[in-house]
């Protein structure tokens, strides 16, 4: 065989390689239709329709949690603190706006005298009554998260079991519902989320077993030209939105109420912060003496 014959050879030789490596790397990333019409799966298109999967899941369970822990756990520790120290709390914060209130009026007084103008108390308070809204709307807030806390520590608790259901129930419906994992809902399959988180934050079991019969899970999408694209953005859409959720997680147990669960299990320590307040209250208490004083002595 000469030497141009060893090479033609050769050349065909290396085609076919080329052409077998080519065909094994298309299977990685397309499919094909064999002589039966049945469609062969790309191994590709599968790992990362399950990835997707996967994280889909992972959001579900992560917004259950920040639910459980905004509508549930967050609200528990606050009703117990309310009941356990929110009184002498709200006596604190009062007696401190009390006083704030008093070293104002006596700035005022003060102002018109050092001008030689007559002090006409009643259009003192008026101005008092609008620089210290704030402070009255704040206290009229923690009357009301006191009146909640009262009425949730009489609401009827759920058994174990059906609290068991009623998480199960919420994280099937979130995952198939919410607007986050399906963009594509529609408006009134968003209102039926609605419907859901208001019966969670209840306990609702019963409407959240009739909105659970209602829903299933959002299929992928399956093999065609643009799957691949809509599984790759589908995927980079979760990773953010995981992240998202992550520090919304974070932030939460970082803020109140959340951060009142270790002093309130700790009788101990609920006992300090009991008596830290109570402290607090005696201190405005005395200010409140002193400056009612001065201004008796002043509109003398």
């Amino acid at each position: 065989m000469d030497e141009k014959e060893i090479r033609k050879r050769l050349a065909g030789r290396a085609a076919e390689y080329l052409m077998v490596r080519d065909d094994e790397e298309n299977a990685k990333t397309t499919a094909e239709v064999s002589s039966s019409g049945n469609v062969i799966v790309f191994p590709d298109f599968e790992k990362l329709k399950s990835e997707v999967e996967k994280m889909r899941t992972e959001l579900s369970m992560l917004l259950l949690e920040r639910d459980e822990l905004q509508f549930v756990i967050c609200k528990n520790i606050e009703t117990e603190y309310m009941l356990k120290l929110g009184s002498i709390e709200y006596k604190a914060y009062e007696a401190q706006c009390a006083a704030l209130r008093l070293k104002r009026k006596i700035e005022l007084i003060q102002a018109k005298k050092n001008r030689q103008e007559k002090v006409i108390i009643s259009a003192i308070e008026e101005t008092l009554d609008s620089e210290f809204a704030e402070y009255q709307k704040q206290l009229n807030e923690q009357i009301d998260r006191m009146n909640d806390a009262l009425k949730r520590s009489k609401a009827e608790v759920l058994s174990d079991e059906d609290n068991k259901e009623l998480k199960k129930l919420y994280r099937k419906i979130v995952k198939a519902l919410h607007p986050d994992i399906n963009p594509d809902v529609s408006q009134a399959q968003v209102q039926l989320f609605d419907n859901a988180v208001s019966a969670y934050k209840s306990g609702d079991l019963g409407t959240l077993r009739i909105i659970g019969e209602m829903v299933g899970n959002n299929p992928l999408p399956e093999q065609h030209k643009d799957a691949m694209t809509q599984l790759v953005e589908e995927r980079e859409r979760l990773q953010g939105l995981l992240k998202s959720i992550r520090e919304s997680i974070d932030n939460i147990k970082s803020e109140y109420p959340y951060t009142m669960k270790d002093i309130l299990e700790d009788t101990e320590r609920t006992e300090q912060k009991k008596q830290e307040l109570e402290s607090i209250l005696e201190q405005y208490n005395e200010l409140i003496s002193i400056y009612k004083a001065k201004i008796e002595e002043m509109l003398r």
